[in-house]
C-alpha cells in the first residue's frame, strides 16, 4: 500500500538553517502539539513469545544464511537529528549527524537528488530495488536489506510470534520524496517498510490519520496498533528501528538502520 500521510516541522533547525530547514513532510507524521509519552512495554496479557534459536538461519536466493543480531546506528535515528533543545552546540551536532546520514545512505543505498552527492554513488536507489516476499506479502525494497527482512521472517516463524499476527498489506520503496526541506524519507532509499497502515495507526500524522478515533481514545501507543509487541521486538533484534518509539508514534513503520554488511555471518549452498 502506497500511502502519503505526514507533515513534520523540526523547529530547532530554524535558527541555523533558515526557511529551508523546515521539513514539511507528507510522508512522516506531524509533530503533535504536545508530544505523546514515549512508548512503554504493554501490560502482559499473554505469555511472551519463546526466543528464537541461538543460531538462526534464513534462506536467501536458494542459499542458507546465518543471521546476526545487531542494533541500529544512532546517527541514522531521526530523533537525533531534531533534538528538543535550544542549545546551539547540540543543534549543530544534530545537523552534522543528519549530513552524515545522507552520506551513508547514499553510499550504501543510492543517490537521491538533493541529498548527499552523486560522487558518493552514481546510482539511484531504484537501481537496487528488488521484489521479495515477507510473511506472505510481496514487497519491493533495496536489495541490500533483503537479508535483514529474511532474518526477521525466519525469527518470527521460529517462535510463536509468527502465528500471533497476519498482516494483509505492506509497502516498501517509493520513488517520490514526500519530505520537503532537510529530510528525505527512508522509503526513498528502499530501507523502510510500512505494515498495514489501516490497522497500525500513526496518530501524529496529518488528517485523516490523526482523526482516527483510537488517537483520542488512548495515549498508549501499543493500543493504537494491532501488530503485537513480539513483532516489534523481533524486528529490533536485526537492525530495524520502529518509529513507534519516535514522537511521531508511527506504529506501522520500520526502517533498517543497522549495517547492511553485518546482517549475516556466513552463506552456504
Amino acid at each position: 500500500m502506497n500511502v502519503v500521510r505526514r507533515t513534520l516541522i523540526a523547529a530547532p533547525f530554524i535558527s541555523l538553517l533558515g526557511a529551508t530547514a523546515l521539513p514539511a513532510y507528507s510522508d512522516e507524521p506531524a509533530k503533535p502539539a504536545a508530544p505523546p509519552p514515549a512508548a512503554e512495554a504493554p501490560k502482559a496479557d499473554a505469555p511472551a513469545a519463546a526466543p528464537a534459536p541461538a543460531k538462526l538461519t534464513a534462506t536467501l536466493d536458494g542459499k542458507t544464511i546465518t543471521c546476526k543480531e545487531q542494533g541500529v546506528q544512532s546517527f541514522l535515528v531521526r530523533s537525533n537529528w531534531f533534538p528538543h533543545t535550544t542549545d546551539p552546540d547540540k543543534i549543530k551536532e544534530a545537523q552534522k549527524l543528519l549530513q552524515q546520514s545522507f552520506k551513508y545512505r547514499t553510499e550504501k543505498y543510492g543517490y537521491v537528488e538533493g541529498y548527499g552527492s552523486p560522487n558518493q554513488n552514481k546510482n539511484a536507489p531504484k537501481f537496487y530495488a528488488k521484489t521479495t516476499n515477507f510473511m506472505g506479502l510481496t514487497v519491493q525494497v533495496n536489495e541490500k536489506i533483503i537479508p535483514a527482512l529474511k532474518c526477521v521472517e525466519a525469527a518470527l516463524k521460529s517462535t510463536s510470534a509468527g502465528a500471533e499476527y497476519t498482516p494483509h498489506s505492506s509497502s516498501g520503496i517509493r520513488f517520490k520524496n514526500t519530505y520537503k526541506g532537510v529530510e528525505v524519507s527512508n522509503h526513498m532509499y528502499g530501507i523502510a517498510l510500512d505494515i498495514e497502515p489501516d490497522r497500525n495507526k500513526c496518530c501524529g500524522c496529518v488528517k485523516p490519520w490523526s482523526d482516527d478515533p483510537v488517537c483520542t481514545k488512548t495515549q498508549d501507543v501499543w493500543k493504537r496498533m494491532v501488530m503485537p509487541k513480539s513483532w516489534v521486538d523481533t524486528f529490533e533484534k536485526y537492525g530495524w528501528y520502529w518509529l513507534g518509539h519516535d514522537v511521531l508514534q508511527d506504529t506501522m513503520h520500520f526502517e533498517f538502520l543497522g549495517d547492511p554488511d553485518k546482517i549475516y555471518a556466513e552463506q552456504t549452498p
